[in-house]
């Protein structure tokens, strides 16, 4: 196709449309996923937060929640530390997926909350 130095009709110009997006390279924004630096059920690595996760699991969410710098009271929203383990794991690229956090902390929240109380601990 050749094109005119200025393609115009009647005054406006004319648009061509889009018909292919530019694609990044393979090397563009690969990143090297991690494991958390504990596991799951690791809660005496730290007996403080083991125990505060144990017997005052709503005081570590807040604290948390805190130190991840989101509001002390989402814990208290609905899928509110859903939201905030899965946004732990996009920011320091951890492997997993919605559904393991989901599981994580329905059926063992306070080891939950403890992972990621250590996890902040280690990484700030």
């Amino acid at each position: 196709m050749q094109f005119e130095m200025h393609d115009r009709v009647k005054g406006k110009a004319m648009s061509y449309p889009v018909t292919s997006q530019p694609q990044c390279a393979s090397s563009c924004y690969q990143t090297q996923l991690s494991d958390w630096h504990t596991g799951l059920t690791d809660c005496c690595n730290d007996m403080p937060v083991c125990l505060c996760g144990t017997f005052a699991p709503l005081c570590l969410a807040c604290r948390i929640s805190d130190d991840f710098g989101e509001c002390c009271c989402a814990p208290y929203l609905p899928g509110g530390l859903h939201s905030i383990r899965t946004g732990m794991r996009e920011r320091y690229h951890i492997q997993g997926s919605v559904g393991n956090d989901w599981a994580a902390l329905t059926f063992c929240l306070p080891c939950a909350l403890c992972q990621m109380a250590r996890e902040l601990k280690i990484r700030q």
